[in-house]
């Protein structure tokens, strides 16, 4: 059977076909990729080439091999090709059609330059410091970064100095404030020497808080000459106004003139929140003239990086959701995960605000919040509108509705000037009743693991958990079916949690694998037992501290990770796990 709200995800499809029809296209242009990888499939050529799956055959001579066969299709194993099919080009050097896809990726995002990369963002990040920085040289990395930027350090042997972002009460990580961006008065932080080469700055981080990027390129500007976006949760960005320069590719010539224009990198997950298969990422490259890219060095260090077998129907989806958001003006397909983020949004205050309403005199009452601005401003009128209340058209268009401004206090971050940082309304954060953005605490509360473990019982799986709040990603995937699961699961925990439900009751799979810890209990008394440990612990203290204090550097992490290797099994058998052996 269908999860909750799943049964009619089929529709879009059914309906899309019937509007397009077969043959039309999704924009102005055509995925030429995929085009051609299909027309080589319609040729049934003979395959006497890896791989050895030879299109599938070879499953269908064992049953297990038949019923892999059978459940992926046969479309996808026909597809899987080689760079032995030279009809199709070679994803190392650029050439043939795929070196015509990657091409019209960088017309359509707005790059010199987009190399398609199929080991992720990881991988992406990995090719661009591995590229720009050399040993001993200095990069500034955004302490709120992939771990594949600590990798990119290891492999450059590039000193790091970190940009420490601040965190809020939810323990949601914020934006780097803007003078920590431009140089220091004194030297640099850690071992001494190196010049700056590469900036790196998560944009939209994971919770969707996303920079101006012109303005964070020009106050990196003053020390790099090259900055690195890490998009991996941003590479929709581009194809909604909304957006406008908020992403990597927008900064340019024009929006950012003169001489110290940094050379820019972008690197985008497209499968996360485009159309596209896991893995499927991009790397988009604007060159400028202070530090140009040596297209031949670039390409060297991403074959280092990628395989010579790498997936067709991979690279085929990657072309497609190219394809999907080439349109003039805004994409359809963007606006609609707006829309839909912006009606949860929306739904979900609104409830809350009927359940405060319904309380008894003198009682408060209950529900789930979101992280988002109380009330907008229309500034063509001037009128101001409670969120729940706002016109759509409004929270579409106009992204100061979405700014995090000095004079609110809805989102935990003080002094940040207007316009520096916004959210970006597909990342939706559920907040648990217990502590708010400034970490004030209450003296009960719902931890958000309990939360998400109920809703995963109702088919529900959310992107991230944390200690008091949840986030769930909207996308061109996402559909309102789902979201109504989602608020109607929210209100039914909240009417376990008020009516003293036992908890064998709302998580029969916690207590029947731990009977003497939880048999009893009741889904309150569960809540109040892991509130009262998270406050008693100063839990979100610790993670404050943790994040926010950086120990001194002795080593680089290149010669870090030399000495970690080669420390002797035995002993580095005896470290206590998570720890790193001296």
């Amino acid at each position: 059977g269908c999860a909750p709200g799943e049964g009619r995800d089929d529709a879009p499809l059914a309906e899309g076909a019937r509007l397009l029809g077969s043959s039309a296209a999704p924009g102005p242009s055509r995925p030429p990729f995929f085009d051609a990888l299909r027309a080589f499939d319609e040729q049934r050529a003979h395959s006497w080439h890896s791989p050895a799956h030879s299109g599938g055959t070879a499953f269908r001579k064992s049953a297990v091999g038949a019923d892999f066969l059978d459940f992926y299709g046969h479309a996808v194993f026909r597809t899987d090709l080689s760079v032995s099919v030279g009809a199709l080009g070679s994803l190392l050097e650029h050439t043939g059609v795929i070196g015509e896809a990657e091409r019209n990726a960088a017309r359509v995002f707005g790059a010199d330059r987009t190399y398609f990369v199929l080991n992720g963002t990881s991988t992406a990040d990995r090719i661009v410091g591995h590229y720009s920085a050399l040993p001993g040289d200095r990069v500034l990395v955004d302490r709120n970064c992939h771990k594949a930027v600590l990798h990119a350090l290891v492999l450059s042997g590039a000193r790091p100095t970190y940009l420490v972002p601040s965190r809020n009460g939810y323990g949601i990580i914020g934006p780097v404030p803007p003078s920590r961006l431009l140089p220091p008065d004194g030297p640099l932080d850690g071992p001494s020497g190196g010049d700056v080469a590469l900036a790196v700055v998560t944009n939209s981080t994971y919770d969707g808080l996303c920079y101006d990027a012109v303005r964070v390129a020009d106050l990196l500007s003053k020390s790099a000459p090259r900055v690195h976006f890490d998009e991996a949760w941003f590479g929709y960005a581009r194809f909604h106004p909304l957006y406008d320069g908020r992403y990597g590719m927008a900064v340019t010539g024009r929006s950012l003139p003169g001489p110290e224009r940094p050379t820019v990198f972008a690197t985008q997950s497209t499968h996360k929140m485009l159309a596209a298969l896991s893995q499927g990422a991009m790397l988009h490259v604007r060159s400028a003239p202070r530090a140009p890219v040596r297209t031949r060095a670039l390409d060297e260090t991403y074959m280092m990086h990628a395989s010579t077998s790498p997936s067709y129907p991979m690279l085929a989806s990657l072309d497609v959701a190219t394809a999907m958001v080439d349109q003039p003006g805004p994409s359809p397909v963007i606006e609609e995960a707006l829309a839909e983020a912006i009606a949860f949004r929306q739904a979900v205050a609104h409830t809350a605000k009927a359940v405060r309403h319904t309380a008894p005199s003198g009682e408060e009452n209950w529900f789930f919040g979101v992280w988002q601005p109380e009330d907008v401003t229309d500034p063509d009128t001037g009128e101001t509108f409670l969120f729940e209340e706002a016109p759509v058209r409004l929270l579409l268009s106009d992204p100061r509705c979405w700014y995090l401004t000095a004079d609110q206090d809805w989102h935990g971050f003080p002094g940040l000037p207007d316009g520096y940082c916004m959210l970006d309304p597909l990342k939706v954060t559920l907040t648990c009743p217990g502590v708010d953005a400034w970490g004030n605490r209450a003296e009960c509360g719902v931890p958000a693991r309990v939360l998400s473990a109920y809703l995963e019982t109702r088919g529900i799986v959310v992107e991230k958990t944390g200690g008091h709040t949840v986030l769930v990603l909207f996308s061109p995937g996402s559909t309102r079916e789902k979201w109504v699961a989602l608020l109607e699961a929210l209100a039914d925990f909240k009417a376990l949690y008020d009516g003293g439900a036992p908890l064998g009751q709302v998580l029969p799979g916690i207590v029947a694998a731990h009977p003497r810890q939880y048999d009893g209990l009741t889904l309150r008394g569960l809540c109040d037992r892991m509130h009262g440990f998270l406050d008693a612990c100063d839990h979100a203290d610790l993670l404050a501290q943790a994040f926010m204090a950086l120990p001194e550097a002795a080593l680089t992490p290149a010669a870090r990770a030399v000495r970690v290797r080669r420390r002797p099994a035995a002993a580095s058998g005896t470290s206590r796990p998570g720890s790193v052996p001296p």
